[in-house]
């Protein structure tokens, strides 16, 4: 089984910092890319930023300059540190890990974690 957990949401002020990190832990051979998506109240789902295995990262338009991904390699973690927070960036944040895991059986998969709220107030 693999895990996904993400930490350290919360209320903010405009024009604050926050850093979310998360965690994959289990049955986990191999990850290849990790990222942030995030679900604002009546939207969709969208990709905030992501990092593969070689160190390439994607980053959405709208947290260009105000957000930074990076991965902890040795510890299935990604952290994302978001300076100048908007009240737009209210959401939920999720972690998604995509990874090879050996159990049941061996094979490429994507896990979610819960997600960790983000309210930024104006």
């Amino acid at each position: 089984q693999v895990q996904v957990v993400e930490s350290g949401g919360g209320l903010v002020q405009a024009g604050g910092s926050l850093t979310l990190s998360c965690v994959a832990s289990g049955s986990i051979f191999s990850i290849v890319a990790m990222g942030w998506y995030r679900q604002a109240p009546g939207k969709q789902r969208e990709l905030v930023a992501s990092v593969n295995s070689g160190g390439n990262t994607n980053y959405a338009d709208s947290v260009k300059g105000r957000v930074a991904i990076s991965w902890a390699d040795a510890k299935n973690a990604v952290y994302l540190q978001m300076n100048s927070l908007k009240p737009a960036d209210t959401a939920v944040y999720y972690c998604n890990s995509y990874l090879y895991t050996t159990t049941p059986r061996g094979r490429w998969d994507e896990y979610w974690g819960q997600g960790t709220q983000v309210t930024v107030s104006s």
